[in-house]
């Protein structure tokens, strides 16, 4: 049986007694990315300094491609984990070239394996004609290519990444991370990364942590994550949508001031149970012919796009997503319609 790249079990963090991680476990199997993603202070960049041996933990275990390395007794020195990592401020020596960089970690190496080894990494992150400059003379995108090229080198069993592209403007920040996944997979290098950008971790992670004051509310793929939330927390936070006030009325039928909405339940709820229902943007269809109306409070123009913050007529707000040929004003009426074929909700 192949063992996972990582295995987090029940490990729990403190400083000056207080508890920033709690009984928190995952596995991130073999080729895999994972990505722990969160608000400032929710403990995910503490896991990874755990992970990498930064930092002691009080109890649980940490296991790297199946060996354990940290225990409440013990903790394996980080040069001893077979890890790479790259950091936010990528942490290149500004006096040295991007040659030099690269093959800081390979001193082990003879030198033909070296040179072999920096011509694979420069060739895998397109950098082949910028072996001899340095950092300074490189752009922030570049920088991290080396970074990556560097924590790479040495064929590490895992990579750990602390929001690696929050330095970078939007546009490459996305570019980045999908040429980032590319390489890692074509490499079938196992990664964890930790960001609290949305979008980076739906590009970049095959399974993602969300996680709240130390806990990890749900460790799942970016679908599930959307479409079947484990809590409200995860609804409220993935994605945008907004929870209003329903009752269920069957076992695929629960009454809304949006009207009967009807589908599947992502979990099942009691009949006549109230439940808090959650409404995407794109559950909302912009339709005049519609019975229900709704005040137009706020709008966001995306482009192709307008995000519209509705209120209906018993004060709840909602979010539409309506094509950008259909402008209204603030303080219009306007008829929509529901469309939710998986319905979301929490027993209230």
């Amino acid at each position: 049986m192949v063992p996972n790249a990582l295995e987090v079990n029940n490990i729990s963090k403190k400083y000056n007694g207080k508890c920033v991680i709690n009984a928190l476990s995952f596995n991130l199997q073999k080729g895999h990315i994972g990505c722990l993603l969160g608000e400032s202070g929710c403990g995910k960049t503490t896991i990874l300094r755990c992970i990498a041996g930064f930092e002691p933990i009080q109890s649980g275990s940490i296991f790297i491609d199946g060996s354990p390395v940290a225990n409440s007794s013990n903790c394996v020195p980080p040069e001893n984990r077979r890890l790479g990592m790259v950091f936010q401020d990528y942490a290149l020596f500004p006096h040295l070239t991007v040659r030099k960089n690269i093959i800081f970690g390979l001193t082990n190496l003879q030198k033909p394996k070296q040179n072999r080894r920096l011509k694979e990494m420069l060739d895998l992150v397109g950098l082949t004609n910028d072996a001899e400059k340095y950092p300074h003379e490189l752009s922030g995108g570049q920088q991290q290519r080396v970074a990556l090229a560097r924590a790479l080198a040495p064929n590490p069993d895992l990579l750990l990444m602390d929001e690696p592209f929050s330095n970078l403007d939007v546009a490459l920040r996305e570019r980045l991370s999908i040429d980032v996944r590319k390489i890692l997979k074509e490499l079938g290098i196992s990664a964890l990364l930790v960001t609290h950008n949305q979008h980076e971790a739906f590009a970049m992670a095959d399974t993602i942590g969300v996680m709240k004051d130390g806990y990890l509310e749900q460790w799942d793929t970016a679908y599930n994550l959307y479409h079947r939330p484990k809590s409200q927390f995860v609804a409220d936070f993935v994605g945008e949508g907004v929870l209003v006030h329903g009752k269920v009325t069957s076992q695929d039928e629960v009454q809304t001031h949006l009207g009967t909405l009807k589908g599947r339940f992502s979990y099942p709820c009691r009949n006549g149970c109230p439940a808090n229902v959650l409404i995407r943007p794109e559950d909302i269809i912009h339709d005049d012919n519609s019975p229900f109306k709704a005040e137009i409070l706020r709008k966001n123009f995306r482009g192709a796009n307008i995000l519209y913050t509705l209120q209906l007529q018993n004060a709840e707000k909602i979010l539409a997503l309506v094509s950008s040929h259909h402008n209204h004003s603030i303080g219009q009426e306007i008829g929509i319609k529901p469309q939710v074929d998986e319905i979301v909700l929490f027993e209230a």
